[in-house]
C-alpha cells in the first residue's frame, strides 16, 4: 500500500485499490488542491504493484516526477510527485489493525451494539454511474422504504417498477423549481424520512446552494440547512453517505450536527451525465440512531440518479426554450452563427444593455427616389430584395450584425453583441467589398435593361450604448449615441460609390487602406467640425 504525502505535511492523499483519482482545483475533484498553480482536472493518481501511477490530464502548469515533467508515469517509493508546484512524496503504508472502540454500555438501550462511526467501507453502485457508498461497517435497523412484498424477488421487482414510475413523472416536469418540489415530495411518499432537502452546486462558484428544503412536520426552518460536513463529504469524494449516528461520527464534527439534532442521515451526490457533480439529495431522521439499512442507501442512490437526468433535462429543455426565442428575435439581425452563439448566453434577450466602443456602417442608395417614380412597385420590391440580400450577406460574412433598414439604407454594427479584436477590419473589408459586388450586380442589371444602382458609405467607431430595447415579446438589438449620427452624417457626405470614414475608425484599423483627407464636416450637436477621410480603392 502506498500514500502521496505533502513534503509540507499537510495533505495526505489516500489511495485505493482498484480506484483512479482525479486531483485538481475543482470542489468536485476525487483529491481537490486549492492552489492556483492546479488546474481544475490537473491529474489522474491509482495504485499499482510497485508505487503510484500518474498521469497529467493536460494541465496548464504540468505534473512532475522527481524534478522532469511527465504525461504518464509510475512513481516508486520515496519519489516526489508534483502537481503545478504542491509536491507530494510517495510513501508505503502498512494497514492499521483496526480496534474496537469501547463505549459505556449506558449510552446505549439495552441489547443494541454501540455505533460504527469511525469505521468505513466503499462499495461501487453501479446504479448511480459508479458512485461508491459510505456506510457503516455494521448496519443496523430495518428498511424505511415503503415497500410491501412477501418475498425479496417482489421486493425487488416493486422497488424497480417503483423508480420506473418515478422516472416517467419526473420527466414530465420542465420546470426545475417544480420537478425539485416533486423529488421532495416522492422522497416523503417512498421513504420514512423526517427531512429532505435538494442543493444544487453552482457553476461559476463551485458552492452548493439550498434550492427546496421540507420537514415532514411543517417546520420549515428546522429543515432549512443540511450540515455542511456531510455535504462537503458526498460532493468532494462523490460518494453516498449512510450515517447511522451523525453526532458520534468522527467524520461529520459541526456544530450544525448538534444544532439541527441529526442523528440517522443519508446523503447522495446528483450525478451528471459527465459524471460531474450537480448537487446532492440529503435526508435524515432527527429522533434515533440507526434508522436507515444498505437497502435504504442504495435505493436513494438510484433514485438520485433518476433526479440527476431529470434535472438534467430541464436544464437543456430550459436552454432550448431560451434559444428558441433569441433565434426568433435575433436571427434576422446577425449572421447565423452569431445568433446560434448570442443564443447560448445567458439573460441574452433581457432588456437593457451597456456602453461599449462599436463599429457603426451606414450604406445607402444614391438618387433612389427620382430613379424609383421611372419604375413599378414591383420592379422596386424586386431591386431592393436583391441588393439587400447581397449586401446584408456581406456583413455577415464579415461578422457583422445587421441593426437594421431605413428605407434603403442599411445600418450595421461590428463590436456588438460580441466583439473581435479587429472588428474595423472587418468592417473596412465589409464596405470594400459591398461595392465590388454592386459593380456586379449593375453589369447584370444593364443586361436585364434595369438602372444601375450607387451607393454611399459611411464609418465611424466610438462608444455608444448597445442593447435590447423593445418589450419582452419584441425585442430589438440597437445602439445609441453620438457615434452612431457621425456614421449616419458620414454616409450623407458620400459621394457616388464612395467610403467615407472618420478619424477614431481609421485610428482603429490594424491594416488602414490608402485614404485622402477631406475637408471636415459638421456634425450636429458637436460644436467643431470633425476630421473626414476618402478611402482611395
Amino acid at each position: 500500500m502506498f500514500k502521496l504525502l505533502s513534503t509540507s505535511g499537510e495533505q495526505s492523499i489516500d489511495l485505493q485499490p482498484g480506484r483512479t483519482l482525479v486531483v485538481g482545483r475543482a470542489v468536485t475533484s476525487d483529491i481537490p488542491i486549492y492552489d492556483p498553480t492546479i488546474s481544475r482536472r490537473h491529474a489522474e493518481v491509482a495504485l499499482t504493484d510497485n508505487g503510484v501511477s500518474i498521469k497529467d490530464l493536460g494541465s496548464s502548469n504540468g505534473t512532475f516526477l522527481n524534478g522532469a515533467r511527465i504525461t504518464d508515469a509510475e512513481a516508486a517509493p520515496n519519489d516526489v510527485v508534483t502537481f503545478g508546484k504542491v509536491a507530494f512524496r510517495v510513501v508505503a503504508v502498512t494497514p492499521p489493525v483496526a480496534r474496537p472502540q469501547v463505549v459505556p454500555p449506558s449510552e446505549f438501550a439495552p441489547g443494541r451494539p454501540p455505533p460504527g462511526g469511525t469505521i468505513v467501507r466503499q462499495l461501487p453502485v453501479s446504479v448511480s454511474g459508479g458512485v461508491p457508498a459510505i456506510i457503516d461497517a455494521h448496519p443496523q435497523g430495518a428498511s424505511h422504504l415503503k415497500v410491501q412484498a412477501q418475498t425479496q424477488e417482489e421486493r425487488t421487482t416493486k422497488k424497480l417498477a417503483l423508480l420506473l414510475e418515478i422516472s416517467k413523472e419526473l420527466n414530465k416536469q420542465q420546470e426545475l423549481d417544480r420537478l425539485l418540489d416533486k423529488v421532495v415530495d416522492f422522497t416523503f411518499q417512498i421513504m420514512n424520512v423526517d427531512r429532505v432537502s435538494i442543493l444544487l452546486l453552482d457553476q461559476k462558484s463551485n458552492e452548493l446552494v439550498p434550492r427546496v428544503s421540507k420537514s415532514r412536520t411543517g417546520d420549515a426552518s428546522a429543515a432549512r440547512h443540511v450540515p455542511q460536513s456531510i455535504a462537503r463529504k458526498a460532493v468532494e469524494d462523490r460518494v453516498a453517505i449512510l450515517s447511522d449516528n451523525a453526532a458520534a461520527d468522527d467524520r461529520f464534527k459541526g456544530k450544525s450536527i448538534l444544532i439541527q439534532s441529526v442523528r440517522s442521515a443519508m446523503c447522495t451526490p446528483l450525478m451528471g451525465s459527465d459524471q460531474g457533480v450537480l448537487g446532492i439529495l440529503y435526508v435524515d431522521n432527527q429522533t434515533a440512531i440507526h434508522s436507515f439499512a444498505d437497502e435504504d442507501l442504495e435505493f436513494l442512490i438510484g433514485f438520485g440518479g433518476l433526479a440527476a437526468a431529470a434535472i438534467e433535462n430541464s436544464r437543456l429543455s430550459e436552454r432550448s426554450r431560451r434559444e428558441a426565442l433569441v433565434l426568433s428575435n435575433f436571427q434576422r439581425y446577425f449572421a447565423p452563427n452569431l445568433a446560434a452563439q448570442i443564443a447560448q448566453q445567458e439573460g441574452a434577450v433581457q432588456l437593457g444593455g451597456q456602453k461599449r466602443p462599436v463599429v457603426i456602417f451606414f450604406s445607402d442608395i444614391r438618387g433612389f427616389t427620382p430613379m424609383s417614380e421611372d419604375m413599378g412597385p414591383d420592379d422596386i420590391a424586386t431591386l431592393l430584395t436583391e441588393y439587400f440580400t447581397e449586401m446584408v450577406e456581406i456583413v455577415f460574412e464579415n461578422s457583422g450584425t445587421l441593426d437594421k433598414f431605413m428605407g434603403d439604407a442599411i445600418m450595421a454594427l461590428w463590436g456588438a453583441p460580441i466583439a473581435h479584436a479587429d472588428d474595423a477590419d472587418r468592417a473596412m473589408t465589409c464596405a470594400l467589398e459591398q461595392l465590388d459586388s454592386l459593380e456586379k450586380m449593375n453589369a447584370k442589371w444593364k443586361a436585364q435593361g434595369r438602372p444601375p444602382v450607387a451607393i454611399g458609405i459611411g464609418i465611424n467607431f466610438g462608444e455608444v450604448f448597445a442593447g435590447n430595447i423593445g418589450s419582452d415579446r419584441r425585442l430589438e438589438y440597437t445602439v445609441i449615441g453620438d457615434a452612431v449620427n457621425t456614421a449616419s452624417r458620414l454616409c450623407s457626405s458620400a459621394g457616388l460609390n464612395e467610403i467615407l470614414i472618420s478619424e477614431p475608425f481609421y485610428k482603429a484599423l490594424k491594416k488602414p487602406p490608402k485614404v485622402e483627407a477631406l475637408e471636415p464636416v459638421q456634425v450636429k450637436g458637436k460644436a467643431k467640425k470633425i476630421p473626414v477621410y476618402r478611402v482611395k480603392r
